[in-house]
């Protein structure tokens, strides 16, 4: 039986965007506990992983404490948007704006 490697939180929307990279990491031994607006909802590990002997007692306790709805776990927030890969000349912005402003 594998060892659990590390235990991390995700939220249920990252888990939804990066689902094939957190499955990847599932499969090489990482469990995630998956949290919706704070609350442990649901774990992902492999098959038949139980030994957590890795996992420190403090993670155990905040995940029965988030399960329990007693604690809210942070969750990283998503970028509003991607940056566009498109780049422009220096001072063209300027340009444009002088432009409309008429100057």
């Amino acid at each position: 039986m594998p060892n659990v490697v590390t235990c991390n939180y995700i939220g249920r929307h990252e888990l939804k965007a990066n689902l094939s990279r957190v499955l990847r990491d599932v499969s090489t031994g990482t469990a995630f506990l998956v949290t919706d607006r704070g609350r442990v909802i649901a774990e992902l590990r492999q098959p038949g992983m139980v030994d957590t002997s890795s996992v420190s007692d403090e993670d155990r306790a905040l995940a029965r404490l988030a399960a329990a709805g007693l604690l809210r776990v942070a969750e990283r927030r998503q970028p509003a948007y991607q940056p566009s890969p498109i780049r422009s000349k220096k001072g063209l912005a300027k340009a444009l704006l002088d432009a409309d402003r008429g100057k």
